[in-house]
């Protein structure tokens, strides 16, 4: 009997399935042994696959509970990459409807920190603009210019200090986090991703760039509270623009 791949995927990532039929030892018996250990250890894997793209949610919620939160999370997710770094993208809304986390509303964003943090790693580089190039254009061209931004370059925006618990978790002398929103700016301006306090408006100006707003536009879309001067500089000093057009 041919087993097919649905039927495989399905019963590897049920620990109560049988033994796909079809699947046998030499004798012609069921190769249930065999096959509980490939699928002991697909998902072993693939936990710790997890563990290693969220270190920061594990120490939060604990060894054991992440091992067994990893376990329900990769049969309700399992992977449609065969690349293992880039696994775990549905885990911020996974946490905000995973009954047992729902009450530490700072979770999912946690985690959004975490996945950008690794999709900047893994970004493709980029070269960035001279300093002085911003300086160079005349006024009345400034607001109408454009500007591209590396593809490490993201932002977190949340309602929790996600900032201070990031850095609580990950600096022994970080100061302790005081209930507030906060955003972030990730850049990669060498091999590894850096991680900068910023405004909420500064964080929705630089999406805005993104997204390929000119630099008024961008403005535009955020409230009085941004300092555009304050983000062109953290921009070209993390080396964040790779055009101006």
């Amino acid at each position: 009997m041919t087993v097919t791949q649905a039927t495989f995927k399905a019963a590897m990532l049920d620990p109560a399935s049988a033994v796909p039929a079809g699947i046998v030892n030499p004798d012609g018996a069921p190769a249930s042994k065999r096959f509980d250990v490939y699928r002991n250890n697909v998902a072993v894997s693939l936990s710790d696959a997890l563990e290693a793209a969220f270190p920061v949610v594990r120490k939060l919620v604990g060894d054991d509970f992440f091992r067994a939160m990893a376990g329900v999370y990769l049969r309700k997710h399992p992977p449609k990459t065969p690349l293992m770094m880039f696994y775990g993208d549905a885990m911020p809304q996974f946490l905000a409807r995973f009954e047992p986390t729902m009450k530490i509303g700072y979770l999912p964003d946690i985690a959004k920190l975490e996945l950008a943090m690794r999709h900047a790693y893994h970004a493709a580089d980029a070269t960035a603009v001279d300093a002085q190039a911003l300086g160079a254009l005349a006024p009345d061209a400034l607001m109408g210019a454009k500007l591209r931004i590396a593809p490490a370059t993201q932002t977190v925006t949340s309602a929790y200090p996600v900032h201070a618990i990031y850095l609580a978790n990950t600096q022994a002398d970080a100061p302790k986090p005081v209930m507030q929103p906060e955003a972030i700016l990730i850049t990669r301006p060498g091999f590894d991703p850096q991680v900068h306090l910023i405004t909420a408006a500064a964080g929705t100006c630089i999406e805005a760039l993104k997204k390929g707003q000119s630099l008024g536009q961008a403005m535009a879309t955020a409230d009085d509270a941004l300092d555009l001067g304050a983000v062109l500089g953290l921009l070209l000093a993390q080396s964040a623009i790779i055009e101006i057009y």
